[in-house]
């Protein structure tokens, strides 16, 4: 029962968390389109201090944006805030890393060769992992380093780098990639909460007080906006890389993850420039090779691993035993494994009948070590090979 109940609050966290997280992002990409899109505007406008406007139709309807340079000549009655989207990302998120990750961490959070066994450590590291890299950022982001966006940049890309390779030391594969986006979403959060709403509500209060915004503050602000901007797609691809083993369980997993955050935000560049009316194609086109260098690179050792693997004739007693020992506890009609009701992902694996129908799924999960989860019945190495040639041989007889 208390696996049942589990299982309905993550559905219900993680449903919540991508409804927000789509109004968030949706609303990143709106505002970032508009403020790169807006034009100069007549001289009419201009005099009542309107730094941009922009004509658009959408859903039968004819609207006008306009950008003010500072404050509008007469305060509005109604004033929105964007700020709730974000918290409530991050507050679902938040709800979905402890439903998931942390009271199922020994399971989910722990690895069978980190730094860290002991779920509770496990728990307090992932704290630490996502509050310290916030308190890092916050750092840099409030130095003066921030005046050279290249510098600054590159800076926080190198302190991604870095601490996407200090995951791996302290948390299960399954869960470096997610920690890594958790990560990139708190910083996020705390653009938005830290130095967004701040700013904005000193701007407000100078205006009612009759004094002038800071132009330097408001700069501030739309360099932690234009960041959240860039950081959209590569936290979109943490947040589903639980659905691909063969990336998180790779042996360069970091170096992957790296590469992909960094051919993301290079994609999300070209949509920026666009939006100011600069088309540069090769910005796709090169993100694109990069991408297919990542595929070749991983699919070739893919190739090799397959190759050798047809040299080593396994028996079907062998494989039969290796099965019954480590997945049929899980993978069968009536699990016998505690926490589960049902075979996960429907996969039943009573068989070799079944194990070659699922071969796919198998050896994904294998090869990356993400099954049997947490490797809680001490599959060794060897295991993983014979089960992995059983299947290379037999599968396309």
């Amino acid at each position: 029962m208390e696996a049942y109940l589990v299982d309905w609050l993550s559905l219900i966290v993680r449903w919540l968390h991508l409804i927000t997280g789509i109004a968030w992002i949706g609303a990143s990409f709106h505002f970032v389109w508009l403020d790169n899109s807006l034009q100069e505007p007549d001289d009419e406008l201009k005099a009542k201090g309107v730094k941009g406007d922009l004509w658009a139709i959408h859903g039968g309807g004819i609207y006008h944006f306009s950008k003010y340079s500072l404050a509008p000549p007469s305060w509005p009655v109604s004033l929105h805030w964007s700020k709730w989207e974000a918290y409530s990302t991050w507050i679902t998120g938040t709800f979905l890393m402890i439903a998931v990750y942390y009271f199922q961490a020994q399971s989910y959070l722990v690895g069978p060769d980190n730094w860290i066994s002991s779920s509770s450590i496990a728990v307090a590291a992932s704290v630490a992992f996502l509050l310290g890299g916030l308190a890092l950022y916050e750092v840099a982001i409030r130095s003066p380093l921030r005046k050279n966006e290249g510098l600054f940049a590159m800076g926080v890309a190198l302190m991604l780098i870095l601490l996407s390779w200090l995951a791996t030391k302290l948390f299960s594969d399954r869960a470096v990639f997610l920690h890594v986006g958790a990560l990139m979403g708190t910083i996020m959060a705390g653009n938005v909460f830290l130095g967004i709403i701040p700013i904005q509500k000193r701007f407000v209060a100078a205006v009612e007080a009759g004094g002038s915004p800071d132009p330097a503050e408001a700069a501030f602000a739309k360099q932690r906006s234009t960041f959240n901007n860039y950081f959209t797609l590569p936290v979109l691809f943490c947040m589903i890389s639980n659905h691909y083993p063969f990336l998180y369980g790779h042996e360069w997993n970091w170096v992957i993850l790296v590469a992909v955050m960094m051919i993301t935000a290079y994609s999300r560049h070209f949509f920026n420039l666009r939006h100011r009316g600069i088309i540069r194609p090769m910005v796709l086109v090169q993100a694109f090779i990069g991408f297919l260098v990542l595929a070749s690179w991983l699919g070739y050792e893919r190739y090799d691993a397959q190759q050798a693997l047809l040299l080593n004739q396994v028996e079907d007693d062998i494989v039969i035993g290796v099965v019954a020992q480590h997945c049929v506890n899980c993978h069968a009609v009536k699990p016998t494994q505690p926490g589960f009701v049902a075979p996960p992902g429907g996969i039943v694996l009573e068989s070799l009948a079944q194990l070659l129908q699922h071969s796919q799924q198998v050896e994904t999960a294998v090869s990356t070590g993400y099954m049997p989860l947490a490797n809680m019945t001490g599959m060794t190495d060897e295991e993983r090979t014979d089960l992995l040639a059983w299947i290379a041989q037999n599968k396309n007889l």
